[in-house]
């Protein structure tokens, strides 16, 4: 693929906008000069505030226009798909969350199963230049052949969370087939950094410390098979959906294709917690140390995830580069000003 930057000219339409990735794509395009509309239903599956907080550094921007509503509600979605007629559509709306879906499975059938057939009907109907849409490493499930790469068999989710968006991939490439619509599925490995989300490990250990609560381990406390996760930091995966967004799938087969953005250097849970700490300790002045409890692996999780970025890096020329130690820092950093912890 011949790679074709940034095009200014044209409308983006962002889905979860006011979420952790939604949030800092928009602000990114916005810097870039590119007019935005953002869809997001602020719900309350994490702290509303941060949401919101997000949304304000977005409204300011002329460039930048914000529609409240749930990717769910298929009227609404059509309606703006016909007042803004988008070039080109991300959709990172979706119920997240491996653990969570245990709980409650109903949200995540009714955002990310028939909120995104609703993104693909108004793509349908309001034809476009590319349709970018967020899948998961979760798709992986418990594969042992490392590192994950797009080709590899993808048929045993081990959550509804996983199963969810290996759906949402079957779905876009049966568009893809009967309708020509462009379409390209990312496969997110493990985001990480400021203004994260509050559900993610890294951010709800940070939290657990400054109540003055142990943090749990969900790794058996087996420090020689110890988790592995590919965290990816929140910059380089902007990097690489950017460089996409302008060059969607071309040639006579199925316009349908998925890269994973991740790493591809996968860190041990304690290594990462280590980190952590240390970042912690530097932010404040003084040494940080969380209390540990070590429990079983939780149903859902997977051992470790790993990403092969070769696609990518052949596609746009990108890999994300960014070390834990520079990423956490920053995280922290943001985490002391923003709760006023010092």
């Amino acid at each position: 693929m011949r790679y074709k930057p940034l095009d200014k000219s044209k409308i983006y339409l962002v889905t979860g906008a006011a979420g952790f990735i939604g949030y800092f794509l928009c602000k990114r395009l916005l810097d870039e000069g590119c007019s935005v509309v953002g869809i997001d239903n602020l719900n309350d599956y994490y702290d509303v505030k941060l949401k919101e907080d997000r949304l304000a550094n977005l409204e300011p921007y002329s460039k930048f226009t914000f529609i409240k509503a749930d990717i769910s509600e298929k009227d609404a979605i059509m309606e703006a798909f016909r007042e803004y007629r988008p070039d080109i559509v991300v959709n990172l709306a979706a119920q997240a969350g491996v653990r969570y879906s245990l709980e409650n499975p109903d949200a995540y059938i009714k955002s990310n199963i028939i909120g995104f057939y609703n993104i693909l009907e108004a793509c349908r109907h309001y034809p476009l230049y590319h349709l970018v849409y967020a899948s998961s490493s979760s798709v992986y499930g418990a594969n042992k052949k490392v590192p994950f790469e797009e080709t590899d068999f993808v048929d045993h989710p081990v959550s509804l969370y996983a199963a969810t968006k290996k759906s949402n991939e079957l779905m876009a490439y049966t568009y893809s087939h009967l309708y020509r619509i462009p379409a390209t599925g990312l496969r997110f490995f493990t985001v990480y950094g400021p203004m994260g989300r509050p559900d993610m490990a890294y951010f709800s250990f940070t939290r657990m410390y400054f109540e003055g609560k142990p943090i749990r381990i969900f790794n058996n406390g087996d420090f020689e098979n110890d988790l592995y996760r590919d965290f990816t930091y929140i910059d380089d995966v902007i990097e690489g959906v950017i460089r996409l967004l302008n060059n969607p799938p071309e040639g006579d087969e199925v316009p349908h294709r998925i890269f994973n953005i991740g790493n591809n250097k996968p860190e041990k849970l304690m290594d990462f917690i280590a980190a952590l700490e240390k970042a912690l300790s530097k932010a404040l002045g003084r040494e940080v140390v969380f209390e540990k409890i070590f429990e079983p692996m939780k149903p859902g999780d997977v051992p470790a995830t790993y990403a092969s970025t070769r696609l990518l890096e052949e596609a746009v020329g990108f890999k994300p580069h960014t070390p834990i130690e520079e990423g956490l820092q920053k995280f922290a950093n943001w985490y002391v000003e923003y709760y006023n912890v010092k």
